[in-house]
């Protein structure tokens, strides 16, 4: 393994025993995926893999900026965890030479917080802020005057006497990242200049991403073995690296370090992920739908004390993918099973069930008899 990339996979034991306990296909990152990611980023547009149109719209905005001297315009990127939207915005630094600073929407509670790091900023300066649907609407009113005209109005004092000093900024490039675009006010949204959705990858990119990190972890891969290990990563590379790296330990522990077909299969059975990527949770979601519900339609709520987890994990979690394999289906009454989502636990479907029951409501559904 290269020493730099040796350096920033290793793990301190300390660092091992806080690590949270995480689904294996769940695309938020816990602390070993976020210090092997690190070494495993791409560093520039032209060593990232997929995302060809974003790519292709991101370089053309800053080129242009290069070329006339001046800061990007500011950049959202969106799209659900795991897609590589950090790794964007450090690319988005890289590419025009500047400084990159982090910080998350949770950790700006108040006006002051942010005003304190946009003082900090210099000059061509990218700011980049995670979640950035999540800051506090005192700081986003403040970041929409930084935004368009470079300053923000520190308030000092309090009642009739306050006052509101500007503060002139530099110019500086933000970059915001969210996973619910849909939460974004409208003003916030319209003051980016550039806005980029990231899709899920295709299989055939997330062998070549495999395959990459397999040379900079120093595993041995073969080319079906690659291909199995993507085919089961939900379209998402923070999955595909966390599973390669699962299919390494099994290598060499149960076989001869070779990470072969046969050995990705023993392993991914092992930890519960079949050929569809799916994972308990999804199984136990679509199981419990089929068997004990009938099918459905049955409430979110009441699909979640079925499987024994919380309602935020079944639908962030597991039904997102479900939906997106045509497993799952949400109508106004509820969660149903789709034709496809029976026959993928070998059940036969109720007669008359073709495939999706409709079109997938934006609003929240109802009460129902089964719940929410």
């Amino acid at each position: 393994m290269d020493p730099e990339v040796e350096r920033e996979v290793e793990l301190s034991a300390a660092e091992i025993a806080y690590v949270e306990s995480r689904a294996l296909v769940d695309g938020q990152a816990d602390l070993e995926d976020r210090v092997v990611e690190a070494a495993l980023r791409p560093r520039t547009l032209d060593e990232l893999i997929g995302q060809e149109r974003v790519r292709e719209q991101l370089a053309l905005v800053l080129h242009a900026a290069l070329g006339r001297g001046r800061a990007p315009d500011h950049v959202l990127l969106s799209g659900p965890p795991g897609l590589g939207k950090t790794t964007m915005a450090m690319i988005i630094a890289a590419e025009v030479g500047a400084p990159l600073r982090l910080t998350s929407g949770p950790a700006i509670t108040h006006a002051g917080d942010l005003a304190a790091i946009l003082s900090g900023l210099n000059e061509g300066d990218v700011l980049f802020v995670d979640e950035i649907h999540r800051m506090a609407r005192p700081a986003e009113e403040m970041l929409y005057l930084a935004m368009e005209d470079f300053r923000v109005d520190v308030v000092v004092g309090k009642g009739p006497g306050a006052t509101a000093i500007p503060l002139e900024l530099p110019p500086f490039t933000l970059v915001g990242a969210t996973t619910r675009a849909g939460l974004l006010p409208g003003p916030l949204r319209d003051r980016f200049g550039f806005t980029a959705h990231l899709d899920f990858y295709e299989p055939h990119e997330l062998d070549l991403i495999v395959r990459r990190s397999a040379r900079l972890l120093d595993a041995s891969l073969t080319d079906d073995g690659a291909a199995e290990i993507a085919s089961r990563s939900r379209g998402t590379p923070r999955i595909a690296n966390r599973l390669l790296r699962r299919v390494r330990d099994y290598a060499q522990v149960r076989a001869d370090g070779v990470c072969t077909l046969e050995v990705a299969h023993r392993a991914l059975d092992l930890y519960e992920v079949d050929a569809s990527g799916l994972d308990r949770l999804d199984r136990g979601v679509l199981d419990a739908l089929c068997r004990r519900f009938g099918g459905g339609p049955v409430g979110l709520s009441t699909l979640a004390v079925a499987v024994g987890e919380e309602r935020e994990t079944v639908e962030e979690v597991a039904e997102p993918f479900l939906v997106r394999l045509g497993l799952l289906a949400r109508t106004p009454r509820g969660r149903v099973a789709t034709a496809a989502g029976w026959e993928h636990l070998g059940l036969r479907p109720p007669a008359g069930l073709v495939g999706s029951p409709g079109p997938v409501p934006a609003a929240d559904e109802p009460e129902t008899l089964f719940g929410s």
